[in-house]
């Protein structure tokens, strides 16, 4: 862990916007760091808005375009945070409701992908058609 002796100590709530803002931005940075999978999902958003300026996309383009990306990185999220409370109330020993747990958590970031992917496909495809063809 990258927090500081103060932030273990820590057992009340945040006393400003600041120290909030700086807990949750220490929390992305965790997500990148331990998530391989985050880190694809980042890139191939980055892709993807890429595309979506290459092909000057409409505003409702875009609006279910962001609506996917962030679908997913906040599954991808919650997978991991299920993931890491699990490992701690199991002691990474098996349980089997800890694997159905985390199984459902990773379920909801396939579902997400799935919903990116037909999303991508409806708002792409006119676009890239007229390129194959």
């Amino acid at each position: 862990m990258l927090m500081g002796l103060k932030d273990k100590r820590q057992v009340e709530k945040n006393h400003s916007f600041w120290q909030s803002l700086r807990h949750a931005l220490m929390g992305i940075y965790q997500v990148f760091v331990e998530e391989r999978n985050m880190r694809f999902h980042f890139v191939t958003s980055i892709l993807v808005l890429g595309l979506g300026f290459l092909f000057k996309l409409h505003r409702f383009e875009w609006l279910w375009l962001l609506l996917a990306i962030f679908l997913v990185m906040l599954s991808e999220l919650v997978n991991t945070v299920v993931e890491n409370l699990v490992d701690l109330l199991t002691q990474h020993h098996y349980e089997l409701a800890a694997k159905n747990a985390k199984d459902m958590a990773a379920t909801a970031v396939l579902l997400a992908a799935c919903f990116a992917i037909i999303i991508g496909i409806i708002i792409f495809m006119p676009h890239l058609w007229p390129l194959i063809n």
